[in-house]
């Protein structure tokens, strides 16, 4: 099921709050690749793979590490305070 709240107004719906890791990390890879309709977005592919993350997916963390290494720090500030957004809808 699918939540109402969309990452960044743009783009795919988020999974509703009971997704999995692995379901968040395959919606992060989208966001990063700007593939499967999605935006080519790092701050939500950077929110995706850190609630990816925090729900055991071990790929999620890697790609997380390796995104910020290519992002501005008010970029990776905004995708921690969109994550934790999206928990609190959750």
């Amino acid at each position: 099921m699918l939540a109402q709240l969309q990452v960044a107004g743009e783009g795919l719906p988020l999974p509703s709050a009971e997704a999995t890791g692995d379901e968040l990390f395959r919606l992060g890879l989208l966001y990063s690749t700007g593939q499967g309709g999605a935006p080519l977005d790092y701050v939500s592919a950077h929110m995706l793979f850190n609630l990816a993350a925090m729900r055991g997916s071990v790929e999620a963390k890697i790609y997380r590490k390796e995104l910020s290494e290519e992002m501005a720090s008010d970029e990776v500030a905004e995708a921690q305070r969109q994550a934790r957004e999206w928990l609190a809808h959750g």
